[in-house]
Parts: structure tokens; sequence; C-alpha cells
């Protein structure tokens, strides 16, 4: 059973009926009885276990439930004397922010889709989960005012998106993730050229993406991630130069990583984990990109080594590059010049060699995976990167001290010489061999004895 909220709505009501008694007393515009009347039929088909007639029966612009909201308008002469319904938010979302309830059943009137001719704003929250809900057809009146378009979490609204075709010309947003939708993206949405938010994620969107970037060219935000389209990203996203975050994980996208990206200069999160990408590595243009500050490729058969591209990301706070085929070493580089950096995923790789010493004094590391990958010698960590310090897999790899040891990272051993690592500093220590005291001592003893000479 949907959940109701009368005390909420019957204390609104009384707030809004006196404030809806002044205003109208003072003649002030109302709501035409046929806008009225629709917003009703609307409100019934979402939810008509709720008494909206008896609750809410006076001006709707004046004693709306929450998520109905109007605005005024001139007329051809210049005066404000008439009211329509701008925003119908849909779906109750919190205890701050009440919005009219949905029910199990919920359905769309037709009439909400032919009625609202200075509507600004559609959003349902939740409100499909049960019954299968087509994708209504919109009139071109309905479309050319509407600024946001936002379907959150409907999981029984099926259909295709060329269902919305119309002429959004002043649509801003579209954000309709968690959904039921089927098929390609419409010409419609790459027509829409003031657009700033394009987020198309987790529905079940197929087939290659074939509309054109070209023309949204005020676009910030585009996500079409966790959904079942293929083939190449098309080279026309390289015009997004607006862009700051690009999400396309969870997709079957295939060939290479195409370097028009470089043109995206303001990006700050990327995204392209577990697609196809291939057999190109690690992309070197991403050290053009210096606005960059969560990164992730994981899932991707990239392979190659990690390049040395860090120099000038140093603002980076997330890097994801697990399980593409890696080779060769850890950059010392990543923890030089990465000081920002929070989380860091390498593992299932066939990464080698000894952890980079300058990794262990990252001073904002919450989450450091290295797990499942040829890695040897000392682990440079210390204690306080806790129970998210994850080193499984790596045979090769000791530990000093029996805290870090016991850290979630299985059985890994200590090192032999752990009791004379803490007294040399560690960064003169370069060997990533677990050997014996006395194979170390030697190569220990000159390296400190180089220490004393450079600065005495």
């Amino acid at each position: 059973m949907a959940p109701k909220f009368p005390i909420i709505y019957r204390f609104f009501l009384f707030l809004v009926m006196i404030q809806s008694f002044l205003l109208i007393s003072q003649g002030q515009p109302v709501l035409n009885s046929a806008e009225q009347e629709s917003v009703y039929q609307v409100l019934e088909s979402i939810n008509p276990t709720i008494p909206w007639r008896s609750l809410f029966p006076d001006d709707l612009c004046y004693s709306p439930p929450h998520g109905v909201v109007c605005d005024f308008f001139s007329e051809p002469n210049g005066s404000i004397s008439v009211v329509h319904i701008t925003e119908l938010s849909l779906g109750y979302v919190s205890d701050f922010n009440p919005n009219p309830p949905c029910y199990a059943n919920s359905t769309f009137d037709p009439i909400l889709f032919t009625s609202f001719n200075y509507l600004r704003k559609l959003f349902f929250y939740k409100c499909f989960t049960d019954s299968p809900v087509s994708v209504p057809t919109v009139s071109p009146s309905f479309a050319s005012r509407l600024e946001q378009l936002v379907f959150i979490d409907n999981p029984a609204l099926v259909g295709s998106l060329s269902g919305f075709n119309g002429n959004f010309t002043n649509l801003k947003r579209i954000v309709i993730t968690g959904n039921g939708l089927s098929g390609n993206i419409p010409g419609w949405v790459g027509d829409s050229a003031n657009l700033v938010e394009l987020t198309l994620s987790r529905n079940q969107l197929t087939s290659a993406v074939l509309m054109s970037f070209s023309k949204l060219k005020k676009v910030r935000i585009l996500d079409l991630s966790q959904n079942q389209f293929n083939g190449n990203v098309p080279d026309s996203i390289g015009n997004l130069t607006q862009l700051l975050k690009l999400d396309l994980n969870s997709n079957a996208f295939s060939g290479e990583i195409p370097n028009g990206l470089v043109n995206l200069q303001n990006m700050e999160f990327l995204d392209l984990s577990y697609n196809h990408f291939g057999n190109s590595g690690v992309p070197l243009f991403l050290s053009q990109m210096p606005r960059l500050r969560e990164l992730h490729l994981s899932g991707n058969s990239l392979g190659g080594k990690i390049p040395e591209i860090w120099k000038n990301l140093g603002g980076i706070k997330g890097i994801g590059f697990s399980n593409m085929g890696l080779v060769g070493t850890i950059p010392a580089s990543m923890g030089l010049y990465l000081r920002n950096l929070s989380y860091l995923g390498l593992d299932n790789n066939q990464l080698e060699g000894t952890v980079p010493m300058e990794l262990g004094f990252l001073e904002f590391s919450s989450e450091i995976n290295l797990e499942n990958n040829n890695l040897s010698g000392r682990v440079p960590f210390t204690a306080r990167v806790g129970e998210k310090l994850k080193l499984q897999g790596n045979p090769g790899l000791c530990v000093d001290g029996e805290d870090l040891g016991k850290v979630k990272n299985g059985s890994l051993k200590l090192c032999n010489n752990a009791k004379l690592a803490n007294l040399v500093n560690p960064v003169l220590i370069s060997e990533s061999s677990c050997s014996s005291l006395g194979f170390l001592l030697p190569s220990v003893v000159l390296k400190f004895i180089g220490f004393l000479v450079v600065f005495v």
C-alpha cells in the first residue's frame, strides 16, 4: 500500500487556506477552472487513494499541495493578470520535500501532456514501479516551454524516448534515470541546443549512439552510464567543450577511447569504466586535462604500462585502473604529484616490482587497492590507511609491524628487517626484497653514510 501523509497535507492546507483567503480577497488573479480541473485529474491518476479535491478545494495557485507551483504571466498589454501551473513534481521524496505521493498502480492521465502549456518542470520520482506504463505522446505546445524533464527510479516506465518527441527549444535538463526505457537516443535530444544536463543512466537503452553532439554546446553533464550502448563513442563528443562530467560506465562501447576528448579542457569527472575499449593503453592525452578530479577506466582491456602523465594532474582525488591488463611497475610519480589522492584502484592487473615509497606519504588516501598483482617488497604504507588498504594476492609483499600486518591483508608476512627499517629514514631504503638482514645490511649502511655526507 502506498504511503499517505494526511497530517502533512492537512497542516499545509490550513496554512495555504489562510494565504488563499488573503490573496483572493485582495483581487489577485486565480487559476482558470479548466487548468485546475486538469491538475486534479493528474493527481488522481498518480494516487486516487487521496481525496485531492476535498483536501485542496480552493484555487490551486494559492492552496496547492507541495510540488504544484504557479507563476504570474503578463497579458499582451503588459499587465500581470493571469496565473498558470509551471511545475509539477510528483512522487514523495522526503518530509523536507513532500511532493504528492504516488501509489503502486500510478498512471499517466493524457491530459498532462495537452493542458499545461506553461509548464517548465515535470518531475516523477518512484511513481511507476509495478504495472507497466508506456511513454506518452507529447504535444508540441506542451514541450515548447519545458525546461526540466525528470523521471527518477520508475522501473515500470517502458517504451522509447522517441515518445517524448516535441519542440524542446527551452529544455535545459533531461534526467531520465532508473527507468525501463529501451531503444536508442532519438534525434530530438541532439537538437535541444539549450541543454545543460543530459542524464539517461540506468535504463535499457541499446545500439550505437548515433545522435550528433554538435549542437549541444552548453552541456556540462553527460551521463549515459549503465545501459547497453555499443559501438564506438562518437567523435563529436569532443565538441562538448563545456563538459564537466562524462560518465559512460557499464555499457558495451568498443574501439579506442576517442582522442577528441582532449578538447574537453574543463572536464572534472571522467568515467569510461567497464566497457570494451581495448589495446590502446592509458591515453596520453589525459595529461592535457588539468582539471580532472576523478578518472576511472577500470574493466577495459587497455593494457600497457601506467604512463608518466601525472605532473599536470595534481588535483586528482580518485583513480580507478582495476582489471585493465596493466603491466610493468607503478610509477613513483603517482605518489610524488598526486598529493590529493584519496582513492587508488590498481587491483587485478599484472603489475610487478615494488610499491613506490612515494605512495606511502600520501596524506589524504582513504582507500588503496593493489590486490591480485605480482608486487613484491616492503609495503610503504602506515597503519593510518586502515581497513581500506587492500594488498591480498601479492605473495611477494611484506609489511613492517604487526598492526599493519593484521589489517585485512590476509597472511602478508612481516619483513625480516622490520626493526632496522624503523631506525632509518624510509626514503633512503630503495630495496624491494624481503631478504635477510645480513643481505641488506651493507646497502643500508652505504645509503646512511651517503645521507651523512650530503648533509654534514
